[in-house]
């Protein structure tokens, strides 16, 4: 495909695209491949690709010529937060992107507008991506900090304030990663093009479970927990209490969701609940720290969100569930 890759010496790569490889196969791999070799508009020298192999290896990756430069790393099996970091610690670009091994780019221009948007410079780029949903269709996510997807960063600036994945987290580990990155800086931008494609996979760890949200939900606690302690460390006391109480807000609506009070999730309710009973019990005092008015604002905020996610009017209030949760044992 296309001619081979040349760069002259002494050049640098304006983005490098970071991939963690576990087990996904070449046919898999193929249309992130070819979708960033069919970009329009835009000089391949000035990007990049780096592999992180994450304790196994895949044939005939470079097989064939593609008109940007493929570097291949390998670990021993770390966990995808483990992976990124690998290839984030190699990259040499003034620019990352976070991209899964089995997505793709939507659009034929979407290396073209993110060249653009990095003349002009960011710390990081959030942008509107098309996410695939198990009934062959297509839904737009806005204003997201769960997905590392349709995000760039610059690389300098993640040096400097030493933002890493979390290698404890190896589900919903992106939320840590982004709500950091993003909360530590004024030069961020949003753009509603959309240009990145997560795809449905049937075969994917985290996709085949229709109760995937429900069984992984502790580790979201174990998430925002983490990102708490993070902000903490810090010193941005200010931000692990609004993260904090955005989460219990979050936690309460979420977990009075139909699906959550079905008698045949009680397995998982039950479980994720002692959870966030030992994560609210930690931070219970900055929680009682909040004055009313905060609490309402981020309730609001919450609400209009989960609202639309088809949760019910509330059946219990969020001082009587606290108080449920507060005396587990």
């Amino acid at each position: 495909m296309g001619v081979p890759f040349i760069m002259e010496k002494g050049e640098t790569m304006k983005l490098q695209l970071l991939v963690p490889h576990y087990k996904e196969t070449l046919e898999e791999i193929k249309p992130l491949l070819d979708s960033i070799a069919l970009q329009q508009g835009i000089d391949f020298n000035d990007i990049g690709m780096i592999i992180c192999h994450d304790g196994n290896d895949i044939d005939g990756i470079c097989h064939g010529y593609y008109p940007y430069k493929i570097e291949q790393i390998w670990q021993a099996h770390g966990g995808v937060s483990a992976a990124r970091n690998s290839a984030l610690d190699h990259a040499t670009a003034d620019y990352v992107m976070f991209c899964d091994s089995d997505d793709m780019f939507c659009s034929m221009i979407g290396l073209f507008f993110i060249l653009r948007e990095i003349e002009s410079g960011f710390d990081c780029l959030t942008s509107v991506f098309t996410e695939q949903v198990r009934n062959e269709t297509f839904m737009n996510r806005e204003m997201d900090s769960t997905f590392v997807h349709g995000k760039v960063y610059r690389r300098a600036y993640l040096i400097e304030n030493n933002i890493r994945f979390n290698p404890k987290l190896t589900i919903h580990e992106d939320s840590f990663f982004n709500i950091l990155a993003m909360s530590l800086t004024d030069k961020a931008k949003y753009s509603q093009t959309a240009f990145y494609l997560w795809r449905w996979r049937d075969a994917s760890v985290c996709r085949h479970d229709k109760d995937y949200m429900l069984k992984t939900y502790g580790n979201m606690i174990d998430s925002n927990d983490a990102l708490v302690d993070e902000f903490i460390r810090r010193g941005h006391e200010d931000k692990a209490t609004i993260y904090m109480g955005c989460f219990v807000f979050d936690a309460y609506y979420t977990m009075n969701k139909k699906e959550w009070t079905d008698k045949t999730h009680k397995e998982y309710r039950d479980a994720v609940e002692r959870r966030f009973s030992d994560y609210f019990r930690k931070h219970k005092e900055r929680w009682d720290s909040m004055d009313e008015h905060q609490k309402m604002e981020i309730s609001d905020a919450v609400r209009s969100r989960v609202v639309k996610e088809g949760m019910p009017m509330e059946s219990i209030t969020i001082g009587e569930w606290l108080k449920h949760i507060y005396e587990l044992r």
